[in-house]
């Protein structure tokens, strides 16, 4: 049972879109790609547990903190016996361990290593335990997801599951019972309860308005060449149909997470879409989808 879905964070969403309206720095778009690959490995092992039999609770992206310290979990699965932590890594290509480092075969690149991040939030996630007086046994483990990535000279005493392994993983998890009580039940509520909405350490790029791009891009191939044609937007590079209420409601949401602090009015948003469609129409549209505040030229939705 998934009691917290995954969902994209806001730092993703806020790059995706800076990402299709401006030019992002070499590094800021490699951190973006990483997000997105990220997040495409983590939707991917979510596929794989849907499934589980027995007794679970499934919660995703679990941002916690502890003494000022905040650590992230990408999957908690609480299950009669433990409490799995894991964190997914959608690495690609070839790998190697050494000294305790994790490099590219290929380029020598040299990556922040799974197992210590993992280990830090283990311990952190023990002492909240502690904290809350409960005891529970924990079992951490790193999920390497693509089948494309080979890692040498893992070490074997280390919590690393690859590639090769996670099937075989899911299925002793599948095979194993589990009832669940008021006490799991409980516990998870509480880490619900504790999860932090906001990452405090989240560093984005700067922009202002005037700099990106205007205009409703096609939400699957991201290109601009958007036109109108009845009731849809259709995008002239891939095909793709959107009905008019659903692109503007989403540009909508775009433009409330790029500039939390504007207010959403009727020009603003004709303004930021920059499609050939009437004021009115986005009047209709805002009217009906968000409760309006002020009167006549003043008025502004939330």
């Amino acid at each position: 049972m998934f009691l917290k879905c995954r969902t994209e964070s806001d730092e993703l969403l806020t790059l995706r879109s800076l990402n299709t309206r401006m030019e992002l720095s070499e590094k800021e778009k490699f951190h973006y790609l990483n997000l997105e690959k990220g997040f495409a490995g983590e939707v991917k092992f979510d596929q794989l547990i849907e499934n589980l039999q027995e007794e679970r609770y499934i919660i995703n992206d679990l941002l916690l903190e502890i003494n000022n310290s905040y650590f992230q979990i990408d999957s908690v699965i609480i299950t009669q016996a433990f409490i799995y932590l894991l964190d997914i890594k959608n690495f690609q290509g070839d790998c190697y361990l050494e000294s305790d480092k994790l490099y590219s075969v290929t380029t020598k690149r040299e990556y922040k290593n799974p197992i210590d991040q993992l280990k830090r939030s283990s311990t952190l996630f023990r002492q909240l335990l502690q904290i809350l007086k409960l005891n529970y046994l924990v079992e951490s483990s790193v999920i390497f997801i693509n089948h494309e990535f080979t890692l040498y000279q893992a070490p074997m005493d280390q919590p690393l599951i690859l590639p090769t392994q996670v099937d075989r993983f899911l299925k002793v998890l599948n095979q194993t019972p589990s009832r669940l009580n008021v006490g799991h039940k409980d516990l998870a509520q509480k880490l619900l309860s504790l999860h932090q909405p906001k990452n405090p350490f989240t560093t984005l790029p700067k922009y202002d308005y005037d700099q990106l791009q205007k205009g409703i891009y096609c939400k699957t191939c991201f290109s601009f060449f958007v036109s109108v044609k009845n009731q849809d937007f259709v995008c002239g590079k891939c095909g793709e149909l959107e009905k008019i209420k659903l692109g503007v409601l989403r540009n909508v949401q775009e433009f409330k997470l790029l500039f939390p602090d504007q207010k959403i009015t009727t020009q603003t948003i004709y303004d930021w879409c920059k499609v050939d469609l009437s004021k009115k129409t986005f009047s209709r549209i805002l009217k009906k989808n968000y409760s309006s505040c002020g009167r006549t030229k003043d008025t502004y939705y939330i």
